[in-house]
């Protein structure tokens, strides 16, 4: 039988996906046993990068392992509306292409222009997700904005407005002057900035900002209780000259200065700072407005009122300074500055009248007690009842959840769910709908996490009864990047257990940063970018997707670069030539062949690949239960590779059986169809099995299948053989054909002596000698295997070994020079500290390929002597 000499993914993966989809794999069974996973829906705006093709990955192998366990398996897939990213996105297209803003259409024209977009973006992704090879259940797709998630949302807003854990309050909040909408904490990216930092007379103290803008207003000077140097002043209220003219300010002590930061003293600013917001409301302090949300002065400021922040700094400190307040300026001040990691604007905390929801408010039923939001979302990580992937992103999620602060759920943009609370004059009602003549529906929306905390139960039919609700909830493992611990996960426990009573997933499972060669973050910037799909184009989905799972474990960063892709291309290719070969000596009127009995077993390397075989079933079957995807990614490698094509297939060469080359072939397929679902597809169709290989059960061991004995007999065979080809390797004597080597067997094993022909084709040697007995050998090279095996290579006429011996001295001795430079340089203490850490790793590299050069040479001279 012969398949087409070369395998082209081109040519398969889009029909083969068709016919999976077609067929109702993606679909659950009937099966009393379930699994459910949902897809963390890709923004709208979206195109598939290196996280997303990783938690497809990881997802798909999850999901296909449980389907061939006999699991009803439900994978969710959707896309999040990602409001504010997808807003900002339409506006600057809009923008481009007509030069109008949202205001020019008005909200109703302009939120018809953001579905046509989400529309189309939603397209490409799911050609996308399809591309990846994702079984995921495309008839349940979701998205956060589809009509019924919509009015399960605003349920939930209702009920957590009635149960009074969400409010409307003037708290301080991040605020983005530049797309003038509020940012959750957890948006804000911090990027290092360079600045001045000032140091300012403030009557007898000196206080220290990055922001002298923010500072008219400031008359509280808050030091340590515990700092002697300001004792006396505790209590007071004094009089100090300041930016527009002499103010009266009073001192307290608080914990939250500490005596070694600074000065030690510093003035509150609490409409402009988090902190300082926090110290007014515990000591009950006015909270003037200073700047505006344009990010302008307010007519507090006097003379500057009006300008822009960036503009009034400078003239601020020239005015102290011409005081006679300035104290000094430090030019090097580095810092972290917040901005929206969507927009890029610089965020401006504000004071603004908000909707956020309570987290510390104990009013939830849960377990006999009231509890709130955060204790129930601490108690169900730390009994057990969400298991986090690894264990040590719980003191993350811990110190996240301890720390947390009331939610502010409001946002300043169109696109959305839109809060559903209508005003009338004081009035002020949560409601679906209009309550009537008169009242106007609050313009905001709700911040994009509120929806997608929902996710594993709305996409689902909640708040319906509905019967995919009953059997897929809890789900049973959330897989993402620990990079939205905070973001998502944090947010699904919190608000699914308010909202059905359960976890949302039993486990957490959280995949690493995909970085470059070098470890660094992906980005435009440093162009060492990698697209999936164009790597997908290029060698095919089987090999992207194992590059960006076998090398990788949870938690940890992967690395990947282009040459990892294409080796892993190569392993394809391999599968794909140790498959033809199989095929090619099996005759097609033999397929499909009857299940393999013990009777059919025939020779000593039948026995070995079968029991190998399951040893293979039982570890890559742990692995995948235990979340091991590498490892058991690189079990299945190994032995496809190493044992199957490079053994097995070379012995069948000598010994053909059709029925066990069949049964094997067909084991290898099934276990490595989750990780790489094309090929294996592909191959599967032409053994004529009447099902699709998706559609298959995953195997079990058979234990009639074991034979211990044999196992170690070709194992020693194969150990032989290996040392004889890297002894002749050692020497450059690979391609010599025509060698002597004797094989002294202390044991006098009949196994060994019966493959004399085997161990010699394959050694691919001239003569091999068996003795049982330790004799002198003369110009030979030696290697032990074990107490009662040794091999010697004879080099008479080969080689000159005096010479070789002197070559092989003289490399050592250079290689432990080198190596003696490094480690001196590397005992550096000051080099190690201020070296870059790329040209540190660079050098341990270097360390750890020298001595395992000087050991192999040493190996060598050893073996001569």
């Amino acid at each position: 039988m012969s398949i087409p000499k070369n395998y082209d993914a081109h040519l398969f993966e889009d029909d083969i996906y068709k016919k999976w989809e077609q067929s109702g794999a993606f679909k659950p069974s009937d099966a009393k046993e379930t699994f459910s996973i949902v897809m963390p829906p890709p923004n709208a705006t979206g195109h598939l990068h290196l996280g997303h093709a990783t938690m497809l990955a990881i997802e798909d192998i999850m999901v296909r392992y449980k389907r061939m366990q006999g699991f009803a398996t439900l994978w969710v897939p959707g896309t999040d509306h990602a409001s504010i990213a997808t807003q900002s996105k339409v506006e600057k297209l809009l923008h481009d292409r007509e030069g109008k803003t949202r205001h020019d259409y008005g909200r109703e024209a302009f939120l018809k222009h953001v579905e046509e977009y989400v529309e189309g973006s939603q397209g490409v992704i799911r050609n996308q997700v399809r591309k990846m090879g994702s079984s995921c259940d495309w008839s349940r797709e979701a998205y956060t904005m589809d009509p019924e998630i919509s009015k399960a949302v605003q349920k939930v807003f209702i009920n957590m407005f009635n149960d009074g854990l969400i409010y409307r309050g003037d708290r301080i909040v991040n605020w983005d002057p530049k797309m003038q909408t509020t940012v959750a904490d957890d948006e804000i990216e911090y990027v290092e900035h360079k600045a001045k930092f000032y140091y300012f007379q403030y009557g007898p103290f000196v206080i220290g900002t990055a922001r002298p803008e923010t500072k008219f207003a400031d008359k509280i000077v808050v030091v340590n209780p515990d700092d002697d140097r300001y004792k006396e002043y505790v209590g007071q209220e004094i009089e100090v000259e300041w930016i527009n003219g002499p103010i009266k300010a009073r001192v307290i002590a608080d914990e939250a200065v500490e005596k070694d930061f600074g000065t030690g003293a510093m003035t509150i600013t609490p409409a402009h700072s988090v902190i300082d917001f926090e110290l007014a409301e515990k000591y009950d302090f006015k909270r003037p407005q200073i700047i505006d949300f344009d990010g302008k002065l307010l007519p507090i400021a006097g003379e500057f009122a009006g300008m822009h922040i960036s503009e009034a700094r400078d003239k601020i400190v020239e005015k102290l300074d011409e005081k006679g307040l300035l104290v000094k300026v430090d030019e090097d001040y580095v810092h972290n500055l917040a901005t929206n990691y969507r927009g890029g604007g610089t965020i401006e905390p504000q004071i603004k009248r908000q909707w956020f929801i309570d987290v510390n408010k104990a009013v939830i039923d849960w377990n006999g007690d009231k509890k709130s939001l955060k204790d129930i979302s601490l108690e169900v990580v730390k009994n057990g009842d969400i298991e986090i992937i690894p264990e040590r992103f719980n003191k993350t999620y811990f110190h996240w959840m301890e720390n947390l602060r009331d939610w502010c759920i409001s946002r300043q943009i169109w696109f959305g769910h839109r809060i559903p609370v209508w005003y009338k004059d004081e009035e002020v009602q949560a409601s679906i709908e209009s309550p009537g003549e008169g009242w106007t529906q609050d313009p905001d929306t709700l911040d994009t996490w509120f929806s997608s905390g929902l996710w594993t139960f709305t996409t689902l039919g909640w708040p319906e009864n509905t019967e995919d609700l009953e059997r897929f909830h809890p789900t049973n493992i959330l897989e993402t990047g620990y990079d939205i611990i905070f973001f998502w996960v944090a947010r699904m426990i919190l608000m699914t257990t308010y909202n059905t009573g359960q976890v949302p997933f039993k486990q957490v499972y959280l995949h690493g940063l995909v970085r470059d060669k070098q470890g660094r973050k992906m980005s435009k910037s440093l162009g060492n970018g990698i697209d999936p799909l164009d790597m997908i184009s290029k060698y095919g989905t089987d090999a992207v997707r194992l590059s960006l799972v076998i090398g990788t474990s949870p938690g940890n960063d992967l690395k990947l670069y282009e040459e990892k892709i294409a080796n892993y291309r190569n392993f394809v290719t391999k599968l794909w030539n140790s498959a033809r070969f199989a095929l090619m000596n099996i005759e097609s009127s033999h397929l499909p062949l009857d299940e393999l009995q013990t009777d059919d077993v025939k020779t000593p390397y039948d026995k070995w690949i079968l029991s190998r075989t399951q040893e293979i079933i039982t570890s890559v079957s742990n692995s995948l239960d235990q979340h091991r995807f590498s490892e058991a990614g690189t079990e299945l490698y190994n032995f496809l590779w190493s044992e199957f094509a490079n053994w097995y297939l070379e012995f069948s060469k000598q010994e053909k059986n059709e029925k066990v080359l069949h049964h094997v072939l067909k084991q290898i397929l099934i276990m490595l169809h989750p990780f790489m679902p094309f090929v294996t597809e592909v191959i599967w169709a032409e053994l004529k099995e009447p099902e699709l290989l998706i559609n298959m059960q995953w195997p079990e061991v058979n234990d009639n299948f074991k034979f211990d004995e044999e196992k170690e007999h070709v194992n020693d065979i194969i150990e032989i053989v290996q040392t004889i080809r890297a002894l002749k390797t050692s020497f450059n004597l690979h391609h010599t054909k025509d060698m002597q080597v004797t094989l002294e067997d202390n044991l006098n094993r009949d196994h060994i002596k019966d493959a004399k022909e085997q161990i010699i084709k394959h050694a691919k040697i001239g003569q091999l000698n068996i003795q049982s007995e330790n004799t002198q050998h003369d110009n030979c090279a030696a290697t032990v295997i074990n107490p009662s095996t040794k091999v010697y290579l004879h080099l008479d006429g080969k080689i000159d070994i005096e010479a070789e011996k002197k070559k092989i001295e003289s490399e050592i001795k250079k290689l432990e020079g080198f190596l003696t430079g490094l480690e001196k340089q590397m005992s550096n203490k000051s080099f190690v500290d201020n070296a870059p850490k790329e040209v540190i790793e660079k050098k341990r590299a270097q360390q750890e390929e020298t001595q395992e050069k000087i050991n192999q040479l040493k190996t060598r001279l050893d073996n001569l002597s």
